[in-house]
């Protein structure tokens, strides 16, 4: 039963299974855009963080019950609430008690993957002979954007809650979710996630137990676990300050281990567009877990703990930075396995779309020498990307090729229709613009009777002067900015897209010269036939050009559009931690590479009905597991 078919069943489920969001549907584009606006526009004046202050806010404990526990498994994931067939299929890897997992695709015989019971002290697990088995967390961190493609109470019903209600219904130790908002999240000011998070109520077998749109979590072995929730980037408010001096930092003793979640790899961002990206985690980092101040004296003291591990979402692959320790060859490349290192993680592989790897920077000077920071590690540690990426280097420049290659099945207007219906009424209005130019060019009235009576000889000439003026233009754009003493750069990315559907425009011009229409077909007939040519070439060029002009971008939005176009579902995955008696920390990355798609339904005890995979894809290792010790 596919998802279609599952829709038929909405009263029995409980909920509306969803199609993957296709980015680039026009309808699509202009809701996120205006919703993204209106958030960013209002959320200083109406910050829903501020007015959680009224509400009380402990300290969580996991594993739920256990507080004498010497260890915990920890689930991660983020960047789900899309389509159903992907985050169903994540949700019901989650929900299995016991998960085996292969080892990494490293190509030729690759021995079973073994149990890593423990670690050595060089960094890389030891192994007990024991195939690879991997207990379900008790506690489920959801790292961000847990609905897409803005928050509201459907959505979150239907993308989110509903398969993961139907993937662990019930559990006999049920185990503990944390949420954090991501910007989909934020595109309401917070109104639903705070509903669907923050009242106790169960998701499935999934306790809810945050009040607040943050958390801070005290785990096993003196290992803590926070989420911050910074606001669409903006800085850190008083309440969540405050909080975290209560329930985080005058808690930490002496070599304790501390777990950051953020909704976004502002480490990677810093190096990208934003220098200043990572300025309120290292703040955070210096003032909040490294001191604390001091009751009696006023004055900020250390308090001898470090952050070991950063995780976030947002950026859909996986992507790991290792810490470059003293003593590490500079410019070696990835340094070895080092327990003693600390480690950022991005793992966004929850069920929205894939995203590229290529594009990473290979190091990260953090935080960066022209960060606007007072107080700031000076010299900056440097981070360096590990080669295990997901997807791949290679991999992930022949997926971003696919948006423009017609035969991938990922050809931008196939996979997203509604976008080639757009460039085709864009075309046929650009045909009547440029007939009625072509028509004063050879002095007729009507621009039906100049493609008629035109031949192929009359319209070069005009293509010769439309491209001579295009041509004029930027030459002059050029000059302007000579003259203006700026530096002369190549046109904007823009301009050529705007250039390039004007070509495509004169194609159809062209098309419509050449067809020998019959003598005898009325005016009328003539246009809509050569509207209709339009329409169509501009749905098949127009679109196509779009993507070259989309996969010849190397940075910002456009380039992030080579792979938000194509909305692929496979390539899914999260990570898997596990804190072990004596204080390490052993993470496993695991990814499926394809999802389910096939679905049967389950009768419940209530009446009711739930979806259950006919089979779930096989997990694999994404890289050999994480370990990282607990002291600095």
């Amino acid at each position: 039963m596919r998802t279609r078919e599952l829709r038929g069943h909405a009263d029995e489920l409980g909920f509306t299974p969803q199609d993957q969001v296709r980015w680039l549907a026009p309808r699509e584009l202009a809701r996120t855009a205006v919703k993204a606006v209106l958030a960013t526009v209002f959320a200083g004046y109406s910050d829903k963080r501020e007015f959680q202050k009224v509400l009380e806010a402990d300290l969580l404990q996991a594993p739920l019950g256990r507080p004498d526990a010497r260890e915990i498994w920890i689930d991660f994931v983020a960047d789900l609430g899309d389509g159903f067939d992907a985050t169903a299929t994540v949700a019901f890897t989650l929900a299995a008690e016991e998960l085996v997992v292969a080892p990494p695709a490293t190509g030729g015989d690759t021995p079973p993957a073994r149990h890593r019971s423990h670690a050595a002290r060089d960094g890389s697990p030891a192994i007990d002979g024991a195939p690879l088995r991997l207990s379900r967390g008790s506690l489920l961190v959801l790292g961000g954007d847990e609905v897409y493609p803005a928050a509201s109470a459907a959505g979150y019903e239907d993308r989110m809650k509903g398969p993961y209600r139907a993937a662990l219904p019930e559990a006999a130790d049920p185990p503990l979710m944390v949420a954090l908002p991501g910007n989909h999240d934020w595109y309401d000011g917070l109104t639903a996630f705070l509903r669907m998070f923050t009242q106790a109520r169960s998701i499935g077998a999934w306790r809810t137990l945050q009040t607040r749109s943050y958390f801070c979590v005290r785990l096993p072995e003196r290992w803590w676990l926070v989420g911050l929730d910074s606001q669409l980037g903006s800085y850190f408010d008083d309440p969540q300050l405050r909080y975290f001096e209560e329930h985080l930092s005058a808690n930490l003793r002496e070599g304790d281990g501390v777990i950051i979640c953020s909704a976004e790899p502002t480490w990677v961002k810093s190096a990208d567009r934003n220098v200043d990206a990572f300025n309120a985690l290292h703040w955070f980092d210096r003032n909040i877990v490294r001191t604390r101040v001091d009751p009696g004296t006023g004055r900020r003291v250390p308090t001898r703990a470090s952050v070991r591990l950063w995780l976030t979402g947002d950026r859909h692959h996986y992507a790991r930075y290792a810490e470059h320790l003293p003593g590490d060859p500079p410019g070696a490349g990835p340094p070895p396995p080092d327990p003693r290192r600390r480690q950022m993680v991005t793992c966004g592989l929850g069920g929205a779309f894939l995203a590229a790897t290529h594009r990473l920077p290979a190091v990260l000077p953090l935080p960066p020498r022209g960060a606007r920071l007072r107080d700031k590690d000076d010299p900056p540690v440097e981070f360096a990307r590990m080669s295990g990426t997901y997807p791949d280097v290679a991999e992930s420049r022949r997926l971003a090729r696919g948006i423009a290659v017609p035969w991938s099945g990922r050809w931008l207007p196939w996979r997203n229709i509604g976008f080639a219906k757009l460039t085709a009424g864009v075309h046929a209005v650009l045909f009547l613009l440029m007939s009625f130019l072509f028509a004063l060019a050879e002095g007729v009235l009507r621009p039906v009777d100049a493609v008629r009576r035109a031949g192929l000889g009359d319209f070069w000439g005009f293509g010769a002067v439309c491209l001579g003026v295009a041509g004029g233009l930027l030459v002059l754009g050029f000059l302007g900015r000579l003259v203006r003493g700026r530096r002369a750069t190549p046109p904007s990315g823009p301009a050529i897209a705007v250039l390039a559907q004007a070509a495509v425009a004169l194609v159809a011009l062209a098309v419509t010269v050449a067809i020998p229409f019959p003598a005898g077909w009325d005016g009328w007939l003539v246009l809509f036939a050569c509207l209709g040519v339009a329409a169509v070439l501009g749905a098949v060029l127009g679109s196509g050009v779009f993507a070259l002009w989309v996969l010849s971008a190397t940075g910002g939005e456009v380039a992030d559009w080579q792979m938000s176009g194509q909305s692929i579902e496979d390539h899914k995955g999260l990570l898997r931690l596990r804190i072990e008696p004596g204080g390490d920390l052993t993470l496993y990355p695991l990814v499926l590479d394809t999802i389910c798609r096939d679905w049967e339904l389950r009768e419940e005890a209530n009446g009711g009905k739930r979806p259950v995979p006919v089979a779930l894809p096989p997990v694999r290792l994404i890289e050999e597991p994480v370990v990282i010790s607990r002291g600095a």
